[in-house]
């Protein structure tokens, strides 16, 4: 599998989850363990451009997948992400714990809203195409996330203020990197 941009080969037990690889194998630790049930959030990555609870996915099966942790986010020179640099700005964390997987999780719904994909808020008498990520919006794609510090109002605001501005409006080549 690629991770993060690099390719990986890995022998792995056929049980080993991918939060485990990717923590254990490959000392990627930003992704996670917290209920290791895919109920709270902490473990979400990026597989081939699409939101997934990384602690429910065997890793084996992600053989030939483009995986990206919160730790593929900041370019290679060290430049944050938008969302990342929103979240500093925000104050959108507390103590840390549920943030790569936020960060991850707004990623794929920045992504899934611009490519015009309902949430269950949606309005559906909006004409298809994008759609407008209003606070309502934006708390039901992240609702899968939890934030046990309660620091939601910060995400929703620093996910509305990259949004505004479309500076991290990511899209997914066919290669399934955002890019």
């Amino acid at each position: 599998m690629r991770v993060n941009g690099a390719e990986h080969v890995l022998d792995l037990d056929h049980r080993v989850t991918l939060l485990d690889a990717l923590r254990e194998s490959l000392e990627l630790t930003g992704s996670k363990k917290g209920c290791d049930h895919g109920q709270c959030g902490a473990c979400t990555v990026l597989v081939d451009g699409r939101r997934a609870n990384s602690c429910l996915l065997l890793a084996v099966a992600q053989d030939g997948a483009e995986v990206t942790t919160v730790e593929g986010l900041a370019d290679a020179d060290g430049t944050l992400h938008p969302l990342q640099e929103a979240f500093l700005e925000h104050d959108a964390y507390q103590c840390g714990y549920c943030t790569p997987g936020q960060l991850c999780s707004a990623v794929g719904a920045l992504a899934e809203a611009a490519a015009g994909q309902p949430s269950h808020v949606t309005d559906t008498a909006e004409p298809p195409g994008p759609v407008t990520l209003t606070g309502e919006e934006i708390r039901e794609r992240l609702s899968g996330n939890l934030c046990r510090c309660g620091a939601y109002n910060g995400i929703v605001e620093a996910v509305a203020a990259v949004a505004e501005t479309g500076a991290a409006a990511p899209t997914v080549t066919t290669s399934g990197v955002i890019a």
